[in-house]
């Protein structure tokens, strides 16, 4: 989770709180940190950190998305930010999606 903070804030992303959120309280067995803030206007925000060898793609995308429609509905509330973490080659058109419905795509290690 340090590591996470550490790299929204060199993206002077800032949250007054963030609480981690295991993917089983969602019912999901993916691999993902998921966690939900709330940012200095007091927006909820969704960051969720995806670290894997292969690459990411179109498919997992909508999974993952799925997992966002099941926190909002799990907080009881809309989440107005949507951030990912992506570190694992990801796929263009799958970028390209994640974009369009708004996240914030961010790639540490820009592999593609």
């Amino acid at each position: 989770m340090k590591q996470t903070v550490e790299y929204l804030q060199q993206k002077n992303i800032l949250f007054k709180s963030l609480k981690p959120i295991t993917p089983k309280e969602l019912g999901s067995r993916k691999k993902v940190e998921i966690f939900v803030g709330v940012d200095l206007k007091g927006y909820y925000a969704n960051v969720m950190v995806l670290e894997k060898k292969s690459r990411v793609l179109r498919k997992e995308v909508g999974e993952l998305m799925v997992l966002h429609e099941k926190l909002e509905k799990y907080i009881d509330s809309s989440i107005k930010k949507k951030y990912i973490i992506i570190t694992a080659p990801l796929c263009s058109k799958a970028k390209a999606l994640l974009q369009e419905n708004g996240w914030k795509v961010f790639v540490p290690k820009e592999q593609n």
